[in-house]
């Protein structure tokens, strides 16, 4: 009998990306349905796990349980693994692991690594690779060092220890996910809205882990010597920090007189930051987010649009896109040669991209939210525009309709969540990239725009 030959499956660097973000999902939706990962003992809904698994994966934050008060610790354990896995990527993962072990890594692998953190090179990736995990590892290790001091007095020495590297990695990988259930069902961090400690920590934690990789990396290189940076990060330093400062200005003026009235000056400066800081996909919140007026919610949405930077933990369509496509317009209608920033000229190719990863992710939200207000005509316009685009960010900061959703709206969710993390353009190139480029075009013609 001769032996079956199977074809060799050909994949392209961006569906391998897609496919390896899906296979986590299904896997960690597997392990969640099983009866020891609830507290009740029973089989957890496929529903319900799959929107789970798929929040957790994309480091979105999004739920439909309570995280402390239907999963147990087997099911945290594996929601955390998912949280760990969705932010550093199961290709950077695995490629370390064989670092680890000395085997060879091809070109292939070299080139998905450099894909996946938008590297301009693949040159040194393997080291980069190596720089990434190990960072990784060290600033989740002080996070949890440092929530140590209030989460062990709060709650004991080993659910304080648990919970102190819990919410570190789940606040680095910009994920969202918490264990405050144990005080009240999907209160977040609304306890501690004027802890210094909790606050700082959490915020830095984010923050950095939404500055992406290539940052970490050129910082480390070149220290604190702003000039010797590249481009890149010289964009994602400044308009991180004014996201950061001018969005809390921003908050405090929209909630001074509702959910910031009554609060101490400390209290009010902590938590206009942290909602400024919180919707670029971090996800978790110290303040009631239904209870925040429409001016701040339009806010929320705006910046979980934007999100982090490239190569990072975070979602939405990233702050180097928002800010090239700024410099283009100031260009165009200054009528200016080239897009120029910090004596630099954009490539063409850098605006095209910008614009298309815009457009795409704006498109999927708005049909999204047609979507759901055709499955749900019980909710809010302004609860269903949060929703979507904390979803399509990867945020999952909710006004709390998360659970009230529908079978359709939850799987809308789902894709948004999905197209989030993996990058609404890598998911369509997935489908493109193997297409042949026809060798003739047709001819110009110019048509009137605007």
């Amino acid at each position: 009998m001769k032996d079956l030959k199977f074809p060799e499956l050909k994949l392209s660097r961006t569906q391998v990306i897609a496919l390896s973000f899906f296979g986590i999902i299904i896997a960690g939706t597997l392990l969640l349905t099983l009866p020891f990962a609830a507290k009740n003992g029973q089989w957890t809904s496929f529903g319900d796990a799959f929107f789970t698994a798929t929040s957790a994966t994309c480091v979105c934050g999004l739920v439909v349980v309570d995280t402390w008060t239907h999963w147990t610790l087997f099911g945290q354990l594996v929601i955390l693994a998912m949280i760990q896995i969705g932010g550093l990527g199961f290709i950077t993962l695995s490629v370390f692991a064989m670092v680890i072990l000395r085997r060879k890594i091809g070109l292939n692998r070299r080139e998905i690594i450099r894909e996946t953190f938008g590297s301009m090179q693949m040159a040194g990736s393997i080291k980069f690779l190596q720089r990434i995990v190990w960072g990784t590892l060290i600033v989740e290790g002080s996070g949890a060092f440092l929530l140590c001091f209030r989460f062990i007095p709060d709650f004991g020495w080993i659910k304080g220890i648990y919970y102190s590297i819990f919410h570190s990695i789940s606040a680095f990988c910009n994920a969202g996910f918490d264990l405050m259930g144990t005080l009240e069902p999907y209160s977040s961090l609304t306890k501690y809205y004027g802890d210094t400690l909790v606050n700082t920590v959490v915020m830095a934690l984010v923050v950095i882990g939404g500055l992406g990789f290539l940052v970490w990396d050129d910082i480390i290189i070149n220290g604190l010597k702003f000039r010797k940076y590249m481009l890149h990060t010289k964009i994602v330093l400044v308009s991180s920090a004014v996201l950061v400062f001018g969005g809390a200005l921003l908050f405090w003026l929209c909630e001074r007189n509702n959910i910031l009235a009554g609060m101490s000056a400390k209290e009010q400066i902590l938590s206009s930051m942290f909602l400024s800081v919180s919707p670029r996909t971090a996800g978790m919140n110290t303040v009631d987010i239904a209870g925040l007026t429409d001016a701040s919610k339009v806010l929320t949405m705006i910046f979980s649009f934007i999100g982090g930077s490239p190569g990072s933990t975070a979602g939405g369509v990233k702050t180097t896109a928002i800010i090239v496509l700024l410099v283009y317009i100031k260009s165009y209608v200054l009528r200016e040669r080239g897009c120029r920033i910090f004596k630099r000229r954009l490539e063409s190719d850098a605006v095209n991209k910008a614009c298309i990863v815009v457009f795409i992710n704006l498109g999927l939200t708005l049909v999204a939210m047609v979507a759901i207000m055709m499955a749900q005509k019980n909710l809010a316009l302004s609860d269903i525009a949060v929703e979507a685009f904390s979803a399509i960010g990867t945020v999952g900061i909710s006004t709390g309709v998360t659970r009230d959703l529908n079978g359709l709206s939850r799987l809308v969710i789902i894709m948004l969540m999905y197209f989030g993390r993996v990058g609404s353009l890598t998911f369509a190139l997935s489908f493109s990239e193997s297409r042949k480029r026809a060798k003739i075009d047709y001819p110009v013609e110019q048509i009137t725009v605007g």
